[in-house]
């Protein structure tokens, strides 16, 4: 009987202060009262190898697409009944389970707060980073949502990792390269004019020399913000800095396309007239 079964569970003192349980077995035999401790469990035993081949190849998938759900409904302070099997998940071999936690962390992020976001899912994170393509396109499509629910001080141990996202496994795979650009123009709001010029500053250009006329055009969009940002910050160094840096590099470049990138990233809006108007 589930009732009775839930009521000796949270009545039975012994159960917390018992010297024979381990510290992991005292955390695995907490429970919740939110929803009933069988369909709970039911839907944990979802991660276990049998069941794939059993009852669906891709059960762990579904389970790995509705855990956001079932964290909002338990709330934050049950997060440790869901907790070993977030991370069972986040270490499938199946690349399409990783995926789908992938796009979701973020909001997972939102449930859980900045300290169990910072405990749990940052190392969660960290490894979706350097994992597969398809997988990495998962947190690259939600960095911003992400990294702005981290402290200023976490948020800037990423800008060193942004780099690496110029690299894919497949160098045709411009629409990571575009995204990336895109996330970029989000991120100048999370970061100082100094963090913008010493580290986004050298990714947009190399986005703007990209193959790919997609992705180009949406890194003229970016630098044109960049130097926007750069001339509303308190420091003007940086942004005539940046601002003679691109003449050089594109304006007086001895080739063509270098020298039409130059124009349209002034087109985009008109933004070096309005800087010396």
């Amino acid at each position: 009987n589930m009732d009775s079964t839930l009521h000796y569970i949270h009545n039975d003192s012994d159960l917390s202060t018992n010297s024979s349980f381990s510290p992991e077995e005292e955390r695995k035999s907490k429970v919740q009262d939110v929803v009933p401790q069988a369909l709970l469990d039911q839907y944990l035993s979802m991660t276990d190898p049998s069941r794939a081949q059993t009852v669906d190849t891709e059960i762990a998938k579904h389970c790995a697409y509705s855990l956001p759900g079932v964290a909002l409904t338990l709330g934050r302070q049950n997060w440790h009944c869901l907790k070993d099997t977030y991370e069972t998940l986040a270490s499938d071999m199946q690349w399409k389970v990783r995926r789908t936690l992938a796009f979701s962390i973020h909001e997972l992020a939102v449930i859980l707060g900045d300290q169990l976001t910072a405990g749990d899912l940052v190392p969660v994170f960290n490894g979706f980073l350097k994992d597969l393509d398809e997988v990495r396109i998962g947190v690259l499509k939600h960095l911003h949502d992400f990294l702005k629910l981290l402290h200023l001080d976490k948020r800037r141990e990423y800008l060193y990792q942004l780099q690496e996202f110029l690299v894919t496994d497949n160098s045709r795979n411009w629409r990571f390269r575009a995204e990336l650009a895109e996330q970029l123009i989000l991120l100048l709001d999370l970061y100082s004019a100094r963090d913008i010029y010493d580290y986004l500053r050298p990714i947009a250009f190399s986005l703007c020399a990209d193959k790919v006329s997609s992705v180009r055009w949406i890194s003229y969009k970016l630098v044109s913000e960049m130097v926007k940002k750069l001339y509303m910050a308190s420091t003007s160094t940086f942004v005539v800095d940046l601002m003679n840096e691109l003449v050089e590099k594109f304006c007086r470049c001895h080739k063509w396309s270098g020298r039409q990138t130059f124009v349209f990233i002034c087109q985009v809006k008109c933004l070096f007239v309005h800087l010396f108007c």
